[in-house]
């Protein structure tokens, strides 16, 4: 009965990761015959799964969409992603969801294995909400940022291969405090044992982080919180543009929209004044355009010819 039981959680499995399979192949991977699949497939649909079958030699199943979600099977790293997502959200990230996330995430975490709760809650407990949006680097291996948040969590000394800007690399050896999403990056904040000071090291800058098992007292950061620990650091890092521009809009209208990546300073009731520093124009570019009004760019020059580029393209698409 319960090789039967898990038989049927793992056909489950398969049928939730791919869209369609063949009978035979599904078989295969079960390690049954046809006839035995065909009950597990029935047993299936006895526990509400709509499970569609064609036949024929080319026959197969897949799980169609039925009147009410069925439970769902997922591996461990769905359920840690699953987990670390609805806390987003329960946050107020998405405004009227919330509250339903923390429901679905009490339900997730309720079932989790100890091993996998210990990841969830240490990305948790040591991540600190910067405020000015964006997501991760796309290149973060959420490996990293386990063993990190788990360092930091448990005050334990971790030590890791790091890349600055200009390409040179050192061996770090840390006293983890937080990490910090900031823009489209993460960010760690930690004590230097090397240089005796307070550091911010950009994660995908990172890599080989271990854990060394020595234990420290943790200190006093030098900044109301690990979040402006880091916009302080970044702001000490020169940008070769600076951007300015008046936009035909209010400044709260502005703030709203685009003040996490700027400063909006209020000309009238109908204008304001945006000053912006960035490393990419066309990033400048994207953060004016999601202000939603007309604007007039003031500095640099530049900007104005590489406005002109993108707006002479966006025409063209359209005219298509």
């Amino acid at each position: 009965m319960a090789n039967t039981s898990s038989r049927t959680l793992r056909l489950l499995s398969l049928l939730q990761t791919h869209r369609y399979w063949s009978g035979t192949e599904l078989a295969d991977r079960l390690g049954v015959s046809v006839r035995t699949l065909r009950r597990d497939v029935d047993r299936l649909r006895e526990l509400g799964y709509p499970v569609e079958a064609q036949r024929g030699v080319d026959g197969g199943y897949q799980l169609a969409a039925g009147a009410a979600l069925p439970p769902l099977v997922i591996d461990d790293e769905e359920a840690v992603a699953l987990a670390v997502g609805l806390q987003a959200a329960a946050q107020g990230a998405v405004e009227g969801i919330a509250e339903s996330s923390v429901r679905a995430l009490a339900k997730v975490v309720q079932v989790m294995p100890v091993r996998l709760r210990r990841q969830v809650e240490a990305l948790r407990a040591m991540t600190v909400p910067a405020g000015w949006g964006g997501s991760a680097a796309p290149d973060i291996d959420p490996a990293v940022l386990t063993v990190i948040a788990l360092a930091c969590r448990d005050s334990e000394r971790l030590r890791f291969r790091y890349t600055a800007a200009q390409g040179h690399r050192t061996d770090r050896q840390v006293e983890p405090y937080r990490l910090v999403p900031l823009g489209r990056r993460w960010y760690l904040v930690a004590y230097d044992l090397d240089r005796h000071d307070w550091r911010t090291f950009r994660v995908d800058r990172l890599t080989g982080p271990e854990a060394t098992g020595a234990r420290f007292r943790p200190r006093d950061l030098p900044a109301a919180d690990a979040a402006e620990f880091v916009r302080g650091a970044l702001r000490e890092i020169p940008h070769p543009h600076r951007v300015e521009a008046l936009i035909d809009a209010p400044a709260a209208v502005v703030r709203e929209r685009i003040g996490r990546w700027s400063t909006v300073e209020e000309v009238d009731a109908e204008q304001c004044r945006v000053t912006l520093t960035t490393d990419s124009l066309n990033w400048a570019i994207m953060a004016l355009g999601v202000a939603g009004a007309d604007f007039r760019v003031l500095e640099p020059p530049e900007l104005r010819a590489r406005l002109h580029d993108w707006g002479t393209r966006f025409i063209r698409a359209c005219s298509r």
